[in-house]
């Protein structure tokens, strides 16, 4: 903000003084032109009047009128030593004292010859030594008269400017000089004010920077009463405000994460009574009372279904209390998600949904092997019952970075920009539709914690009608940072094709199941 202030400043400072720089050379320029002309002008007359009673009191016949007309104009010329003079004589031509005959502009000479009277036309003094360099200058024009004879001779008095002309320059070198000097020193004072009053906007911005970080007790210093003060004292205020806030927020957080622990914890007990007791339901069941076998197993598998949810809650509460901890190991993660595949078998057999796994031969990593196979089985378990029985594919990819896990279904999909809800806590996309394997609404939330904790990515695609597609990407090695995945994001509809670190190639099928396969 500094320097865009100061080289606005400084850029109108410098049209100003631009500005007044050329009125104040054109005024002095316009002064000592018009005090020079007529300077020339008043010593012209003088001169000519001079001439004239010179030129009646010589006597013709003792000499040429062209010689006398030479001689008083090499003397006048020569006892003024401001000017030159130039007679124009129809005999002899022009007759001059040191200079060119040129330096009579033709629009003085047509006014000269034009009628009687003073005139003056701005020149550019041409001398007859062609080493001389010309100047500017001002020519007076005007007529003088042949004694006893009724005919006049037109007569120049050319007037250098070479000392206004210097005058000039240095009035320029002046200006130029004094403007530089005012510039700088505005540049200067501009700087320096504007240091000092952006100094507290940057005192504020580093305390509202340190706030976004964290750091909640961090205060800014007030001094005096004007606008700079009042800002600090409001940026203090909401300080104060906001630490006091998500003080009470952190309170209720830990409150409600210590709620739901207790609470999970302490339903273990009777619900492990329970569980014993629709055991022994079970068990115990009279086959030929339909009514009761059916209430013992809907008791048998809820009960199932609440210890999930216990222990996802619980899961969920490590999570929260930042108390969850990985025991990395080195894992082949080709051979767990075989492994989860083929657990998941069955339920893919009940749903007849064809499941296909794509594996390359060894994907090494180091992971925690217990989380890995919870995000892969929550991930098929969700591909199976969105699937719409159309087939299932779980690919697997490795490059000298990372390993990655994608599944992916073809069933009724999820808008785009539900790709982030979808990991939200007990969120559905269709609140309406029945689970048929029977999950917690937890394991999506579960998942994405799991690869937080490996430094990971897990990432959702989806369209509606079209299916979904989830990424599971880990980094090999616990220390190294992730900066591309080894599989494509959104699926490749014409067949998978994976760019590892050996180059682009097809993965081979190592396990697949399908119920409409097995009966044909």
């Amino acid at each position: 903000m500094g320097l865009r202030v100061v080289t606005i400043a400084l850029t109108a400072t410098l049209v100003i003084l631009l500005v007044f720089g050329y009125l104040l050379v054109h005024q002095i320029t316009d002064g000592i032109l018009e005090s020079k002309r007529s300077a020339s002008v008043s010593e012209a007359t003088t001169s000519l009047t001079r001439l004239q009673q010179q030129l009646r009191s010589t006597d013709l016949r003792a000499g040429s009128l062209y010689e006398r007309l030479n001689q008083l104009a090499d003397d006048a010329a020569r006892q003024s030593g401001q000017y030159q003079v130039i007679i124009e004589s129809p005999v002899s031509g022009l007759v001059s004292g040191g200079i060119s005959v040129e330096s009579v502009p033709p629009e003085l000479a047509a006014k000269v010859a034009a009628g009687e009277g003073i005139w003056t036309q701005p020149t550019t003094v041409l001398y007859a030594d062609p080493d001389r360099p010309h100047t500017p200058g001002i020519a007076v024009g005007s007529t003088l008269w042949a004694p006893g004879q009724n005919r006049g001779f037109p007569i120049y008095f050319i007037f250098p400017e070479s000392d206004e002309a210097a005058t000039l320059a240095m009035v320029q070198r002046v200006v130029i000089s004094l403007g530089g000097l005012i510039l700088l020193a505005m540049g200067l004072a501009i700087f320096l004010s504007t240091r000092q009053m952006s100094r507290p906007i940057r005192r504020a911005s580093i305390a509202a920077s340190r706030l976004a970080g964290g750091h909640l007790d961090e205060r800014m210093p007030v001094r005096g009463t004007d606008d700079l003060a009042r800002l600090a004292t409001s940026m203090n205020g909401m300080a104060a405000e906001l630490q006091r806030q998500i003080n009470e927020l952190e309170d209720l957080s830990s409150l409600q994460q210590q709620f739901v622990s207790d609470v999970s914890h302490e339903l273990r007990t009777p619900l492990t009574t329970v569980r014993m007791a629709a055991d022994l339901l079970i068990d115990s069941r009279d086959d030929s009372d339909p009514d009761m076998v059916r209430a013992a197993e809907l008791l048998h598998d809820e009960l199932g279904r609440f210890e999930t949810l216990l222990s996802d809650l619980l899961e969920i509460s490590r999570f929260d209390a930042g108390a969850a901890v990985l025991a990395l190991d080195p894992c082949d993660v080709s051979a767990l998600v075989a492994d989860e595949a083929e657990a998941a078998r069955p339920l893919a057999n009940s749903l007849e949904t064809p499941l296909v796994v794509r594996a390359e031969t060894e994907a090494i990593a180091d992971v925690d092997a217990r989380r890995i196979r919870r995000i892969i089985r929550n991930l098929i378990a969700n591909a199976l019952e969105h699937g719409e029985s159309r087939p299932v594919e779980v690919t697997v990819a490795a490059n000298d970075e990372a390993v990655a896990v994608t599944v992916r279904d073809h069933g009724i999909g999820f808008e785009p920009s539900q790709a982030e809800m979808v990991f939200v806590r007990f969120w559905r996309a269709d609140p309406s539709r029945v689970r048929s394997v029977g999950g917690t609404g937890l394991g999506l939330a579960i998942s994405l914690e799991d690869a937080h904790l490996h430094h990971g990515w897990l990432e959702a695609w989806g369209r509606p009608g079209r299916g979904a597609q989830f990424r599971l990407t880990l980094p090999r090695r616990a220390d190294q940072p992730l900066s591309h995945s080894p599989l494509p994001s959104s699926p490749d509809e014409s067949g998978v094709e994976v760019t590892t670190s050996t180059g682009a190639r097809r993965l081979p099928i190592v396990a697949a199941a399908s119920t409409r396969e097995n009966r044909s």
